[in-house]
């Protein structure tokens, strides 16, 4: 028996016409950028229902996003939305999953805005290589920017210019118009995540503790030696965060990202074994995870400006 066909798979979609069609919506009327914006008035169209990826930056306004958030005692309110930013070949998750065949019916969508921005609308201008800069395109759907109302007045003004600019004047300006409109988007959501990350200080007063008890039960354990050099990856697994959002809380806190702290800790505990034991350089570059002597002593001397012998020197 043929086994029953699954809607689990990703679809993907190649170009704007085609996430315009799915969606149920006319075509774009520019070929690389298009804005969606249900929050001035509803659209009716359909939602993806399976997991998706779109070969576009994606950045999303939501109304329903926001809430009263509390760090520590103080409460902030975030009640006016929030926005969510996706890079080019993420999988997008769907509402809801099923063995169903895509629906064919078009609803009243949730209230949002959504612009989608193909890179090649990028090109030949300085955005095309800054826009990796913004690392906030790599966060996860929980670390979403909220907003308070006067940033939402902010962004929506953004969003409801660039609206206009593609509706009512497409000419020889409209392009280099466009595109400063989206850097001065991306430059404001930059300015709020910032604040974000200072409001939530009160929230993390133990970050940089949790981190270092971490690392020391990694470097304590087994898998210390066997598991190799502690990756920012795994911190942030342990976290529950987004590689990117914790180096930039971090940098934010304390000045550094995770890497940083990392390599400072393995330093920090390499000094003490180079101060107090008999271990050799190799014993000791592969008790912190390093496959290979060399790599230690040139981590060791970038770090101290001195060789992990010269260190050791110090103490005989």
């Amino acid at each position: 028996m043929a086994s029953k066909k699954s809607n689990h798979s990703v679809k993907r979609f190649h170009t704007l016409s085609e996430v315009m069609d799915a969606s149920g919506f006319p075509p774009p009327k520019h070929p690389l950028i298009v804005l969606l914006n249900g929050v001035d008035k509803p659209l009716k169209g359909r939602a993806p229902n399976k997991s998706h990826v779109l070969n576009y930056y994606k950045i999303a306004f939501k109304p329903d996003a926001g809430g009263e958030l509390m760090y520590g005692q103080t409460k902030f309110d975030f009640k006016e939305g929030g926005l969510f930013f996706v890079a080019p070949q993420q999988i997008l998750s769907s509402i809801e999953e099923s063995d169903k065949e895509e629906t064919v019916e078009q609803e009243i969508l949730s209230p949002q805005i959504t612009l989608l921005i193909d890179p090649d609308f990028l090109l030949q201008y300085p955005l095309a290589k800054k826009i990796h800069q913004y690392h906030f395109f790599s966060y996860a759907a929980n670390e979403a920017l909220h907003l308070s109302a006067k940033e939402k007045k902010t962004i929506l003004s953004l969003f409801r210019d660039i609206e206009d600019e593609l509706d009512s004047r497409i000419d020889d300006m409209s392009h280099n118009v466009i595109i400063s409109q989206i850097e001065l988007l991306l430059n404001h959501a930059q300015r709020f995540y910032n604040r974000q990350f200072l409001t939530r200080k009160q929230n993390y007063p133990s970050l940089t503790d949790r981190i270092d008890e971490l690392l020391e039960d990694y470097f304590n354990s087994e898998r210390g030696p066997s598991g190799g050099v502690p990756t920012v990856n795994y911190l942030a697994d342990q976290l529950h965060m987004s590689a990117s959002y914790l180096s930039d809380l971090l940098r934010n806190f304390t000045g550094q990202n995770t890497q940083q702290i990392i390599h400072d800790k393995m330093i920090y505990r390499a000094k003490n074994m180079l101060s107090t034991t008999t271990l050799s350089i190799a014993e000791i570059a592969f008790e912190l995870g390093f496959e290979q002597p060399q790599s230690f002593s040139r981590l060791f001397k970038l770090k101290t400006s001195q060789s992990p012998q010269q260190y050791r020197t110090q103490f005989n």
